[in-house]
């Protein structure tokens, strides 16, 4: 097991492979001529990190004709990827930096983590939905749905297992790397994202994590859980 943790640790330690990891974390597949890029590495380079990174099993590749598309491996690889961030930000120099405002269209407002929603948005949602007794902490990383959450969720057309005992993996925890705060993740998580996109809530900012909240969505969200989005 440690020498798991060590081998993935010197993977992540690399600041070309950390910004293609970065860079894939709303869950879309990118060629690797684009990783290259965003990795300010050579191709040749970027070749031998993905190779790795695969090998790694971080992320899968897919290959369409003469391109190979590459995206994280699994949304526990984000939700890691997103805890580290917040070690990150506890740093020394995290101490003197000033504090950013989240302001609509940023990362820190609203993003997507892998395929859930992120920063204060999804913080603020999660908290909410815990103090309206929709869904409670279970344990440190993951929530359980009431039955009254269970009734809100499926109103919206968000479908829970109508079976007892839904794993934990369902409605994770997953600590916000901006926030230092838990949001929704796991299936519940991407199928509550997916559903606000459906409706026409939210909205994703084009090449970008930045996830924009519409004014019907602004609206509903005020209505259904009393967060005030500007």
């Amino acid at each position: 097991m440690s020498s798991h943790l060590a081998i993935t640790a010197k993977l992540l330690g690399d600041p070309g492979r950390a910004a293609i990891l970065v860079s894939l974390m709303g869950g879309t597949a990118r060629p690797a001529g684009e990783l290259a890029a965003i990795g300010n590495v050579a191709p040749q380079t970027a070749s031998g990190h993905l190779a790795r990174l695969v090998e790694g099993g971080l992320l899968t590749v897919e290959r369409q004709g003469r391109h190979r598309y590459y995206r994280l491996s699994s949304a526990q690889v984000g939700e890691a990827i997103e805890a580290l961030m917040v070690l990150g930000a506890q740093g020394p120099r995290a101490a003197i930096l000033p504090v950013r405002k989240s302001a609509p269209g940023t990362l820190e407002h609203a993003r997507t983590c892998y395929a859930h929603l992120a920063g204060w948005a999804g913080v603020s949602i999660a908290e909410s939905l815990v103090t309206r007794g929709l869904i409670t902490v279970r344990d440190t990383k993951s929530f359980a749905i009431t039955p009254t959450g269970s009734e809100w969720f499926g109103a919206l057309g968000i479908g829970i297992p109508a079976t007892p005992g839904v794993p934990a993996k369902f409605a994770r925890r997953c600590l916000d790397w901006t926030e230092r705060r838990h949001h929704l993740a796991g299936t519940l998580g991407c199928a509550m994202y997916r559903r606000f996109k459906e409706l026409r809530w939210m909205a994703p900012v084009q090449d970008s994590r930045a996830v924009r909240i519409t004014v019907e969505g602004r609206r509903r969200l005020w209505d259904l859980l009393r967060i005030a989005i500007q």
